[in-house]
């Protein structure tokens, strides 16, 4: 059923544990310790980066999957499997970066020959296979791809916009997610000071690998409107579809866990490195069919909704573990700390500001932001973290820090236009795009209801004090993504029943609110 053990609840813990201190699991005999822990010893910090070397604080690998937007039919499966090789080449290369660093102040070439030429050498041969399976398919492998093999070592710095792009380019009513290249770096701009003292205070967080300081910022520090706002379509004085469709499918209360992700990479266990929460389908793992997930159970009030959505869960690093601890994807993987179920979890569809929606395919499959964008950089980034009460205050690549009362959360609007053919794509984007600036779908796209998940979560609001964070929060990541809030990001297949998608369709084009 795609679910793992229920784990067991534990209070949250009122003890602050300060992120820099080291901590080792024992997980797979892996240690994930604090590797800056003497940074305020004895000029510790110092006297241990002198060496450009032991500076790298992740690793930095080109995203070959978001190259590979012509595939075969029949080669997707096995492209998606060595994809899925070349993120394990990467969480081993991170965890040995990890456990060799003083080696590495020894040696300043220590990261480079040890680490990353074999590394580039492994993705060389797995980027071979790439290129065989896809012309053997009757497809054109680029040459190109062979300069995708080499990784990089980089210090914990949030990646630049390209170009002032954010996801999409110009997805401007997107329900929030409009001007997210250009606005989102809204941390850098209110004074939070960058990444540069993440990296004096290591990698950080329970597990030792995020999050830091930096990654955190008082909310109400934010310029309120620095960002659209979810659903803004009411307002426009536009024609348009203004309806809605809320479809209640609950929070997990049934801890539907795995670290699996059946977009991505179909028949991979661990494919995530990462736990996911699941509501709606309740079969939804790796293996999944469509017909598994056609005929599976659904936690949706809705029993027509048989919809998967599923998003990398919440953590409390407070100094206590889950029932993951020692599991891959978990704590062998850095990804620690108490798994927190949101108190809300809202599911809307909502219309097109200029024109009415179509409905969308069955097994649809729809992937919004990036588990990748620290090092991808921001042009998949999509999410947004705010508290209530504040929501007119959005945070991109910062996690909000709550006045007290306040809740943390966590807004995912996903793209709302479909290319009219395909329920997915070769790399999982190329099929749905993002409104214009214009609100209107581009190169013959089709509007279809846009998906917009508000998750609530009631948490104690971390403490910050001289570049250190206590009690920090964070959602699970990529290990060597260093649990950033840039790599937020959310999953959605389409199961609604024909009968409930032609309803939701009504009533979002005629302008009513349905469930």
């Amino acid at each position: 059923m795609g679910r793992n053990t229920r784990k067991r609840r534990t209070p949250l813990a009122t003890k602050a544990i300060a992120a820099s201190a080291a901590l080792a699991l024992g997980g797979g005999g892996l240690i994930w310790a604090n590797f800056y822990a003497s940074a305020h010893e004895d000029n510790g910090w110092q006297n241990r980066t002198r060496s450009a070397a032991a500076q790298v604080a992740t690793i930095d690998c080109p995203d070959v999957g978001q190259q590979l937007s012509e595939v075969p039919d029949q080669a997707r499966g096995e492209v998606d499997g060595e994809l899925a090789s070349m993120d394990q080449q990467i969480t081993e290369a991170y965890q040995r970066l990890a456990s060799t660093r003083d080696a590495q102040a020894q040696d300043a070439g220590y990261v480079q020959n040890t680490i990353l030429q074999p590394l580039k050498d492994r993705r060389k041969v797995l980027i071979d296979r790439i290129k065989l399976e896809i012309n053997r398919a009757g497809g054109s492998a680029s040459d190109d791809l062979d300069n995708l093999a080499g990784c990089t070592g980089t210090p914990a710095e949030q990646p630049q916009t390209n170009d002032g792009q954010g996801d999409g380019g110009g997805n401007g009513d997107n329900g929030g997610d409009g001007d997210n290249g250009g606005d989102n770096g809204d941390g850098g701009d209110n004074g939070d000071g960058g990444q540069d003292g993440g990296q004096e205070q290591g990698n950080g967080g329970q597990g030792g690998n995020g999050p830091v300081a930096a990654d955190f910022q008082d909310i109400t520090t934010v310029q309120p409107g620095s960002r659209n706002l979810p659903n803004g379509l009411a307002s426009n004085g536009r024609s348009g579809s203004k309806g809605s469709f809320t479809t209640k499918c609950g929070t997990n209360s049934n801890d539907n866990h795995n670290t699996d992700n059946v977009i991505v990479a179909p028949g991979v266990t661990n494919g995530a490195h990462h736990l996911h929460d699941y509501v709606g389908n309740q079969n939804n793992d790796a293996f999944a069919s469509d017909d598994d997930l056609a005929n599976a159970e659904t936690t949706c009030q809705n029993q027509s909704d048989r919809s998967s959505y599923f998003w990398p869960v919440l953590r409390l690093q407070d100094g206590t573990q889950d029932f993951d601890q020692n599991d891959a994807g978990g704590g062998t993987e850095g990804n620690v700390g108490q798994i927190l179920e949101p108190k809300q979890a809202q599911l809307k569809f909502v219309g097109n500001r200029t024109g009415p929606v179509v409905a969308m395919p069955k097994a649809l499959r729809i992937i919004t932001g990036d588990a990748k964008a620290f090092v991808n950089g921001l042009a998949n980034a999509n999410t947004a973290w705010t508290c209530t009460g504040f929501e007119d205050r959005q945070l991109t690549d910062k996690y909000p820090l709550c006045p007290e009362g306040s809740d943390v959360v966590r807004l995912s609007n996903f793209q709302s236009c479909w290319d009219g053919q395909n329920i997915d794509s070769a790399n999982h984007r190329t099929h749905v795009a993002f409104v214009g600036a214009d609100g209107r779908c581009a190169n013959g796209f089709q509007a279809i209801p846009q998906l917009q998940v508000r998750l609530v979560y009631e948490v104690p609001t971390p403490v910050v004090e001289n570049g250190v964070v206590q009690n920090p929060f964070a959602v699970d990541s990529f290990p060597e993504q260093l649990h950033k809030p840039i790599t937020d990001h959310n999953d959605f297949i389409n199961f609604f029943s024909n009968k409930t998608m032609k309803k939701m369709v009504n009533c979002i084009n005629q302008g009513r609110r349905c469930q």
